[in-house]
């Protein structure tokens, strides 16, 4: 649609996301949507939500004005959940739970996944980062162009991944094409085939996390799955296989492709505005500013994809969202909204310097990971692995420049990438 068209309707919001336009560059349809249609019903009947405040108060509501899908109500979300095993692994992720299960599942997982196990990574993510730059490094040294999204921002969060849950590294990358299958079978608009392929790659991904945590409960190490499988002495609760492997599974697919596109997102910035490279060479408070800067900026998640549904009638914007409603929240568009963030369009860490992590200096928080009782368990992780891998990208390569312009995958939903291809300013040129 044509965004200078002020007195323009938008049918659906969830189709212009998909138009090519809104694929290169979907902020200027959500500053009209957030200016003319901030509570948007599309032609499907899902609303959206585009303001930072709406959206803030409705994650903040979620298990209180809104709920997950009730099991009976499933295949009206997923019509192909009755036969579709990956279908069925995301009806049961955490993010589909509802208070009490949900407060019982976050309980047993958040008891290990905490922020000093996070931080006890800092030196295994630190190892990774090196070498991953020590092997693009004689490619670009010869003047070559390589693709960081592939050698690096794919790589790493694979590798920390493994790391984390006691993987070795090998068998993390022989999961990478079941992840990326099932990520395109999980797509809204996915076909039987790529569905199909999903199952296939979900029953393999099952079967692996069956046997590792078999293993870790014979040999536990200092892993998070070890941790999970443990047992707890002044806890009796434990986590069945069932919910483990829900559990990891849920962990893989929910953090895999979006941290690749949050480091691809911040490499990019870094090459857009070489004025801000200074926050690079501050410490761990200024590395923390362009992190979060960068994750309010290009958040990968443009919406939020599970259904939450409203408990009541619920009077917002001058609408009124009907009770059993399926309410989704724009998560980008709430990032750049000018009442939350002064001049948001303008790539600027000073606004998240000396804060706590996600809240701006003028106390507003930044929504990419969430809010409320779904709040995403890895954000320390992603910012972690930011932190490690922007100061020594910086210092190892500071002439890097864009080879030729990125490939984004053609997704609404994800703003990920296919191909990110960079090479070294020759001196001289």
């Amino acid at each position: 649609m044509d965004v200078q068209e002020t007195t323009a309707t938008c049918g659906d919001a969830f189709a212009e996301l998909a138009s090519p336009a809104c694929m290169h560059d979907p902020y200027p349809f959500m500053r009209w949507l957030r200016e003319h249609d901030p509570v948007h019903r599309a032609a499907s009947g899902l609303f959206l939500l585009s303001r930072h405040a709406d959206i803030y108060w409705a994650l903040k509501a979620t298990g209180d004005a809104f709920r997950a899908p009730a099991p009976d109500e499933l295949a009206r979300y997923f019509p192909r959940a009755a036969t579709s095993l990956s279908l069925n692994l995301l009806a049961s992720s955490l993010a589909m739970k509802d208070p009490p299960t949900h407060t019982r599942l976050r309980r047993l997982i958040s008891r290990d996944f905490t922020m000093g196990q996070i931080d006890n990574l800092r030196p295994g993510i630190a190892r990774i980062v090196a070498a991953r730059l020590d092997g693009m490094a004689p490619a670009l040294e010869r003047g070559e162009a390589v693709d960081l999204h592939r050698e690096f921002a794919l790589a790493l969060p694979m590798l920390v991944f493994a790391e984390l849950f006691g993987m070795p590294h090998d068998d993390m990358f022989g999961l990478a094409a079941d992840i990326g299958a099932i990520l395109e079978g999980l797509r809204p608009h996915a076909s039987d085939p790529q569905l199909t392929a999903a199952d296939a790659a979900s029953a393999r991904v099952q079967t692996y996390f069956g046997c590792l945590i078999q293993r870790k409960r014979t040999d536990p190490r200092h892993d998070i799955v070890s941790m999970l499988v443990g047992a707890h002495d002044d806890d009796a609760d434990m986590l069945s296989n069932a919910e483990l492997i829900s559990m990891l599974w849920g962990m893989l697919l929910g953090s895999f492709a979006t941290t690749a596109a949050t480091i691809d997102h911040a490499v990019l910035a870094m090459l857009a505005y070489p004025e801000q490279r200074h926050w690079l060479h501050k410490d761990a408070v200024g590395v923390k500013a362009f992190v979060e800067e960068v994750l309010r900026c290009d958040a990968p998640v443009m919406f939020s994809s599970i259904p939450r549904i409203a408990q009541r009638d619920i009077e917002l914007g001058g609408m009124v969202i009907p009770k059993s409603a399926d309410v989704r929240m724009l998560i980008a568009a709430g990032n750049r909204d000018p009442d939350a963030f002064a001049d948001p369009d303008r790539f600027d860490p000073a606004r998240f310097y000396g804060t706590s992590p996600g809240m701006s200096t003028d106390g507003k928080i930044m929504l990419s990971f969430g809010h409320g009782i779904h709040f995403c368990l890895g954000a320390q992780l992603v910012r972690v692995q930011l932190a490690e891998s922007l100061p020594r990208i910086q210092a190892r390569f500071p002439t890097l420049v864009l080879a030729e312009q990125p490939t984004r995958e053609p997704s609404a939903f994800l703003r990920t990438f296919r191909a990110l291809p960079v090479r070294l300013h020759a001196r001289g040129s």
